[in-house]
């Protein structure tokens, strides 16, 4: 049968429609550039803080120490072989630091910095 269709070749009509809240909001796609953060406002009257473009990430090595270091191009990225040709920053990405090829741990977007930490 044809989707959204009952066995008879009726349709089936939507309970309600979407919420303001459930609606998707707008992608925020990470530069490498330097910095630029914005202010959103959250449910609640809570603020959250996300990244528009960086250049600079929170990199840990092994032994846990965490140095800020300079980001000068984004090696790979797993999920996407073109974000990575146009220098996008998203969790998992291989970037390329002062302190070596480190991997992004956070999810830059939704949050205010880039963590990331040293790979081999």
């Amino acid at each position: 049968m044809r989707k959204g269709r009952k066995i008879t070749g009726g349709k089936y009509h939507a309970a309600r429609k979407s919420k303001k809240f459930e609606l998707a909001g707008t992608p925020r796609v990470v530069k490498l550039r330097p910095l630029k953060k914005k202010t959103l406002r959250g449910m609640g009257g809570n603020k959250k803080t996300v990244l528009l473009s960086c250049d600079i990430a929170n990199v840990t090595n092994k032994a846990g120490k965490t140095k800020k270091a300079k980001i000068t191009n984004v090696a790979e990225t797993k999920a996407n072989t073109f974000l990575a040709r146009q220098n996008i920053l998203i969790k998992g990405a291989i970037i390329e630091t002062d302190l070596g090829k480190a991997r992004i741990t956070n999810r830059p977007g939704q949050e205010g910095n880039i963590n990331a930490v040293l790979v081999d």
